[in-house]
């Protein structure tokens, strides 16, 4: 009761607006979440880490923000951003739907037509729990390589959740890495983080929640959503290309891009996604 009283305590102190209620909300493991009530009727999602790591709450903020700039795509609005706390607008849950999949992956080609400065983006992040490097390279090869799988692959072996024999598969991806990366295209706006759980299904239609924002592939977005899985995931997928078609291959190089979503699990959970990035990275052969 007593965290509940803070919470409510501190959106009206950030929103200058009375809150009625609250109530916690399930999921998540990294913060906690709290929906309030506020009394125009509206609603708010807090999420709120004590301790949280210096610019955590910031980079998310910051990524929501990006993403809503082009006005393509439904993506949550920020209410309030602190140290410990991010306050967003209430999205209601509904049962997704193949119309609001389509809408979305017409979005999703817009939003990564919108672009970016560079592979990369100016600040650095987090994924999960974990920061995220996000200095920029002068090619997407590059990037991929330096920012995104080999620091994660390093941690994942220092831990002990990554065997040789698949550090040495990964490892050989990265050395053919130009090789297997496709057509050259000019740097994203992706989500960055774009798996199941970080897609709400509102009244209004998929809204995109909790990016790792920055500059990057287009088809990185496809493939994690692809790897996690997300409802009516071909509708997306046709819709989206209907919009802004995809290079040749695509399909095939979805494993490449599955591995950096698939080594930040293996340092935080264990060997049995270690293991899965041993096997994405033998289907590049």
């Amino acid at each position: 009761m007593a965290r509940m009283r803070g919470t409510a305590e501190r959106v009206e102190q950030l929103l200058g607006r009375p809150v009625v209620a609250t109530s916690p909300v399930a999921g998540g493991d990294i913060c906690v979440a709290t929906r309030v009530r506020l009394a125009d009727g509206s609603s708010a999602l807090v999420k709120s880490r004590p301790g949280a790591p210096a610019g955590f709450f910031e980079a998310e903020a910051r990524g929501l923000r990006w993403l809503a700039e082009p006005g393509v795509v439904p993506v949550a609005e920020v209410l309030a951003v602190e140290a410990d706390c991010l306050v967003i607008g209430w999205i209601e849950p509904t049962r997704p739907s193949p119309e609001a999949a389509a809408d979305l992956g017409r979005g999703l080609a817009r939003l990564h037509a919108g672009g970016a400065a560079a592979y990369g983006a100016e600040q650095d992040g987090f994924v999960g729990s974990l920061p995220l490097p996000n200095r920029t390279a002068p090619s997407w090869p590059e990037f991929y390589a330096t920012r995104r799988v080999l620091p994660y692959l390093k941690l994942a072996v220092d831990r002990g959740h990554v065997d040789r024999e698949d550090a040495t598969a990964v490892e050989d991806v990265v050395r053919r890495l130009t090789s297997l990366a496709g057509p050259d295209e000019p740097p994203a706006r992706l989500h960055g983080d774009l798996w199941s759980g970080n897609v709400v299904w509102g009244h209004d239609g998929a809204v995109l929640v909790d990016p790792a924002a920055h500059g990057g592939h287009r088809e990185t977005d496809l493939a994690m959503l692809a790897l996690f899985g997300l409802p009516h995931l071909q509708r997306l997928v046709d819709a989206y290309d209907e919009e802004r078609p995809l290079a040749d291959g695509w399909q095939d190089r979805q494993p490449l891009h599955q591995l950096f979503p698939v080594l930040v699990h293996a340092a935080m959970f264990g060997s049995a996604y270690g293991r899965r990035a041993g096997e994405l990275a033998r289907r590049l052969r």
